[in-house]
């Protein structure tokens, strides 16, 4: 069974980008999935507007935040919280997990 939309929502020069790369990539490895997923850059505007709304950089899985968390931002800003971990990632991915 596929798994839903995978999604990396950040904006252009968030520091922390590159680790929730990282992060997402492990997630999917541990979950037994291939390493795809689609980028949506705040300062774009093909970027929906709903995707707006949460801090960078956030991943969504069928279109929840792996964390639980629901957008809260006004504009564009990091997350409080940090970058999403591998396990919320693999854990969000379990039910279409391979292993």
């Amino acid at each position: 069974m596929n798994p839903p939309p995978i999604e990396l929502v950040y904006f252009t020069g968030c520091p922390h980008v590159d680790a929730a790369r990282a992060a997402l990539r492990a997630g999917l490895s541990a979950a037994g999935l291939p390493a795809q997923w689609r980028e949506w850059d705040q300062t774009h505007p093909e970027t929906p507007e709903p995707l707006l709304g949460y801090g960078s950089p956030t991943v969504l899985v069928g279109g929840v935040d792996v964390t639980g968390r629901a957008p809260a931002n006004a504009g564009r800003a990091c997350r409080a919280d940090g970058i999403p971990s591998t396990a919320a990632i693999a854990a969000a991915l379990a039910p279409w997990s391979d292993r």
